[in-house]
């Protein structure tokens, strides 16, 4: 099912019989709260089933203090455990290293959270390596941004791709009932002041109003994941249980989910053949504002320029995320 020979540092690639055609051409960090919302271990597989991508690293960090899906105070050790668990069912457990990140956030934008997490950022980023750098964040920053309070110097060898902050006011309006921060950025805001605020890193934001454009249906998840064979199943049971925890008196759930975190993918793995840039997504380029502490951005005229995806491309996305999922199920 994996050719084991074309492994690169950790990249699994999937059992088609051209597979051997294409070949790793970025490095990808995977830094995401695998403990909590079920879209980053949809992202996980994604990333781990695609080949024009090497893996050095899978972080398992932090959710918000309290948080409903994982309470308990060792989020980024259940994350990691969670994390574990995936790649197991998927028999590559000894392909990949997982590692732990901080199980709290900062307490000022100064003194960086030491974690192996952190610590493999900074290792990585400074290996001499022709391909590019990638951290791929799906939750919050904390582990980045301790790493570059620690070594700063890291801003110019990585891309920092967010999922992540809310709405531009010029671009989305932002959707009904949203509270003081948008979810990730609640996992740990002074973080997000670090990488927005005081930080050069480059940086690309996917906000609130694009990942939520990351719609798959109840209908697709049962006829296009759940019969893949254990992770199918695996992904499919991790959905059901968020529509068995609604009862009578809350709003019905509908027939979709968004996997919000599968832009990582699409950035990343999903580039253009020529000339490898996310082609088919959508970004505007601004100066980075200057988040406030409740939240909010102000303009920052003199802000480093980042990117802001207004849009990324679903069907690309999706229609590789299945297809993917039937190959490796495959005999």
């Amino acid at each position: 099912m994996i050719d084991l020979d074309m492994l690169a540092r950790g990249s699994a690639l999937i059992g088609a019989p051209d597979s051997r055609v294409i070949q790793p051409r970025m490095r990808v960090i995977i830094d995401n709260d695998f403990s909590g919302d079920p879209d980053d271990l949809f992202a996980l597989v994604h990333h781990v089933l695609s080949p024009s991508i090497e893996i050095p690293l899978i972080i398992g960090s932090h959710l918000s203090v309290g948080d409903e899906w994982d309470p308990s105070e060792v989020q980024a050790t259940n994350a990691k455990v969670r994390a574990e668990e995936t790649l197991r069912i998927m028999g590559l457990e000894q392909r990949f290293r997982v590692v732990e990140g901080s199980n709290s956030g900062l307490t000022d934008r100064c003194t960086p959270r030491p974690s192996e997490a952190a610590d493999g950022i900074v290792a990585e980023a400074m290996r001499d390596d022709a391909k590019p750098l990638y951290v791929v964040c799906g939750a919050g920053l904390t582990d980045l941004a301790s790493a570059y309070l620690m070594k700063p110097e890291i801003a110019k060898h990585l891309v920092v791709i967010w999922i992540g902050g809310p709405e531009y006011a010029d671009l989305a309006p932002a959707p009904p009932d949203v509270g003081k921060y948008e979810y990730n950025q609640r996992i740990d805001p002074l973080a997000v002041q670090v990488v927005f605020n005081d930080s050069d890193l480059q940086l690309w934001q996917v906000p609130r109003s694009s990942y939520r454009e990351c719609l798959i249906s109840y209908a697709e998840i049962l006829t296009k994941v759940r019969p893949m064979g254990a992770i199918g199943s695996f992904l499919y049971d991790n959905i059901l249980r968020i529509y068995k925890w609604r009862d009578d008196s809350q709003p019905s759930a509908g027939e979709t989910y968004i996997l919000g975190d599968q832009p990582l993918v699409t950035l990343t793995a999903l580039q253009a053949s020529f000339h490898p840039e996310p082609s088919s997504s959508g970004f505007v380029t601004r100066p980075a504002p200057i988040v406030n502490e409740n939240g909010s951005y102000d303009d920052n005229p003199k802000g480093r320029p980042i990117r802001v995806y207004t849009h990324t491309d679903v069907r690309l996305t999706f229609s590789d995320f299945f297809e993917k999922l039937a190959l490796f199920a495959k005999p």
